[in-house]
């Protein structure tokens, strides 16, 4: 699939799809919990359709409404399952449910695409679950999946390196539900704001934890929450696309289904973009973003908001001024280098970007269209198309069937703005 994108102006409004991040969580956290837990307005994506299949693998029984799903949970003692766990392209449900799978006393085998397989290390997480007394290995001994985990353990002692937030976020949910206390010390820690929503949800379900300066935590263990009711909030990384291609038309519009008090990373980016001259007003959960003057370019630690790094590297074209994001190692083990694609598809269109180890440097310049790949990256699949919008002449973006990951029906909302995407 692929789209072809002219320039294009803007008005009107539109919901925000829900968050991917509180989506899975609260899959997972249903399967953990006792009794039935409702999941009001989740996120409709192949993401989710792959956690469901994974949760019900376990033991939870799912119905899913208009709207909604009903999952009733095992309380903590989920079966082993029959089959392989695929996780997909999910790099949460890869990390999470391995880490789940060391609280059961047999093996799991765990798999993906060939993003999964390739492009998301698991050697931290597989190093910390084995420190605490689980079997778990690379079966292709390079550090990637497919995995084997195989428990019980029971609690104790493990370190690994924070840099990516998901296996820290995967240790806290499994020792949470394990037989005894664990410690968890991590170097390095990073993407603050991700581990945040985990903890969010653990105070959310009653769990308790220490948390030292995100470098140590004490967990008790033996956790047991009961069934919930959730309504999940929109995505904050989603928004950045319909807000950013605003912006770089200098069109007005109104995004819905926001609540700016939830605890979600990318939600930081409204900051930034207010700092470099956005002019954005909340009414309720609705943010109506203005005309105004051209952004000014500035310097952007991109670590707390990391799924931003490809929007921002557009909208630093479109900027007044020098742009340098940094901190973003870790976007190179996405589902693409998150990094070096920006750089190699905004060139294609005329971008002065030079690529660092952990960001990029963007010199402001008129971009022209040009044949562009999303490199199978949702993310940089939506961000190529805004950059596309705001160009000089049209653009072909390939591979777009994986924006269905976190913003179903993505073409379809913006052309209801007036964008002309086909």
């Amino acid at each position: 699939m692929h789209y072809q994108v002219e320039p294009s102006c803007f008005s009107g409004s539109l919901t925000v799809p829900p968050s991917k991040s509180h989506t899975h969580r609260a899959l997972l956290f249903a399967l953990l919990a006792e009794g039935t837990s409702i999941i009001k307005k989740p996120l409709d994506s192949p993401d989710t359709a792959a956690m469901l299949r994974v949760i019900e693998q376990f033991g939870a029984h799912v119905i899913q409404k208009k709207g909604m799903i009903e999952v009733t949970g095992v309380g903590g003692n989920f079966s082993l399952p029959e089959q392989i766990i695929n996780a997909g392209n999910s790099g949460i449900i890869l990390r999470f449910v391995s880490a789940l799978a060391a609280l059961r006393p047999a093996h799991t085998l765990i798999t993906g695409d060939e993003s999964i397989c390739t492009r998301r290390p698991m050697n931290p997480l597989l190093g910390a679950l084995e420190e605490l007394g689980s079997f778990a290995k690379s079966l292709g001994e390079d550090g990637f999946a497919p995995v084997a985990i195989r428990g019980p353990f029971k609690g104790g002692k493990c370190s690994l390196d924070g840099s990516d937030s998901q296996p820290v976020s995967a240790l806290l949910i499994a020792a949470s539900f394990a037989k005894g206390p664990t410690e968890i010390e991590v170097k390095s820690p990073g993407e603050k704001p991700w581990i945040d929503l985990t903890l969010d949800w653990l105070n959310f379900l009653g769990l308790p934890y220490e948390n030292r300066d995100y470098i140590h935590y004490k967990i008790p263990g033996n956790g047991r929450c009961k069934g919930f009711t959730k309504t999940i909030p929109g995505d904050f990384s989603s928004l950045a696309f319909p807000l950013a291609a605003a912006l770089i038309t200098q069109s007005e519009i109104s995004l819905k289904n926001i609540d700016k008090s939830d605890i979600q990373g990318d939600k930081k980016l409204l900051d930034v973009l207010e700092k470099m001259g956005a002019e954005m007003v909340f009414e309720g959960n609705t943010l109506h973003i203005k005309k105004g003057s051209p952004l000014q370019g500035m310097t952007i630690d991109v670590n707390p908001m990391i799924d931003a790094l490809p929007i921002l590297a557009v909208l630093g074209c479109y900027a007044q001024g020098k742009t340098v994001l940094m901190g973003g190692a870790v976007a190179r083990e996405k589902e693409s280098d998150r990094i070096a694609v920006m750089a190699q598809e905004l060139r294609k269109m005329g971008a002065q970007i030079e690529e660092k180890k952990d960001g990029l440097v963007i010199t402001p310049t008129s971009l022209k269209g040009g044949e562009l790949d999303s490199h199978g990256d949702h993310r940089v699949a939506m961000a190529l198309t805004v950059a596309a919008m705001g160009a000089t002449g049209g653009s072909t973006v390939h591979n777009t069937a994986c924006i269905a990951k976190t913003y179903p029906k993505f073409k379809e909302r913006l052309n209801s703005l007036g964008a002309n995407i086909t």
